[in-house]
């Protein structure tokens, strides 16, 4: 990506646009614009919780805040780990994102264990849309009760929209599908015309 500096108003004007920046890898400083064929959603009317994972949730076994820690988040999120040695945030990405957060458009949630950050994930907000961007686990179950958590806070604030960007495995049992690009950007038009209040979980 080339031509002047990004900023964070270009940032989310793209966002309005369906496109999202990535690194190739954590060390290139140049960006690229995404817009998938295929977009990952969460249905935030079908999201599904499997047993297991309510409990834990039930269980408090994690402390879960929001927007307590949103650099760590990002920097947790670039971090290696097993399986995914390298990463699309870069310095740049850190820079935006971060901007963002300051802004109130980008927030993270955190789970802690004794006073220790073991998991969460980032994202954007704009509308009534909310951007999935990362998360990252270092104990099990974590980042999951995270997504939960999410996924609560997004339908107490009126969100309409849950975009993934992409699909995994770990998104797929919780309802995650793909639509195609046309079918994803009415839905994200129409979730720009409505407003999402971010509140704290509960």
């Amino acid at each position: 990506m080339h031509g002047p500096r990004l900023t964070p108003e270009i940032l989310l004007r793209a966002y309005a646009e369906g496109l999202f920046p990535m690194a190739e890898r954590r060390g290139d400083p140049m960006l690229y614009w995404v817009s998938p064929e295929k977009r990952g959603i969460l249905p935030l009317d079908e999201f599904h919780v499997p047993q297991r994972l309510a409990r834990t949730v039930r269980s408090r076994r994690f402390t879960v805040t929001a927007d307590h820690a949103f650099a760590d988040v990002m920097r947790a999120c670039a971090a290696p780990a097993p399986g995914r040695e390298e990463s699309w945030i870069n310095d740049e990405i850190m820079r935006l994102y971060t901007a963002l957060h300051v802004g109130g458009h980008a927030h993270s949630i955190e789970c802690w264990r004794d006073d220790e950050l073991v998991g969460g994930l980032y994202g954007v907000r704009l509308g009534a849309a909310f951007f999935g961007e990362s998360m990252f686990s270092t104990e099990r179950d974590a980042s999951k009760v995270a997504l939960v958590h999410l996924v609560d806070t997004l339908k107490r604030g009126g969100f309409v929209l849950l975009d993934t960007q992409f699909i995994t495995a770990h998104l797929a049992q919780f309802g995650a599908v793909e639509i195609p690009r046309a079918q994803y950007l009415a839905r994200l038009n129409q979730a720009l015309s409505r407003d999402g209040i971010w509140v704290r979980p509960e």
